[in-house]
């Protein structure tokens, strides 16, 4: 996705580091802020939490695994 039509949709790209190597994700502000507080309940960084998440996702997109985490997350905290 291009960044022109990633910021056209309201996503917002960081370069995070994931087992060592460096890579971009794009996620929508509020996934972003959701991840963080993730990562704060956790006790880990934003890319220690993306690296637990990275080595679960199996052949996820990263941001798509990172989104499915998150909304894991809550629907654990809400007994779903």
């Amino acid at each position: 996705m291009t960044s022109d039509l990633a910021n056209q949709i309201g996503l917002v790209k960081h370069s995070v580091l994931v087992a060592g190597h460096r890579t971009s994700v794009s996620l929508e502000p509020e996934f972003w802020l959701a991840l963080k507080r993730l990562a704060q309940a956790n006790k880990r960084s934003v890319n220690a939490e993306i690296g637990v998440i990275d080595a679960g996702r199996g052949s996820r997109n990263l941001s798509s695994a990172i989104r499915l985490a998150i909304l894991s997350a809550y629907e654990s905290r809400l007994d779903l």
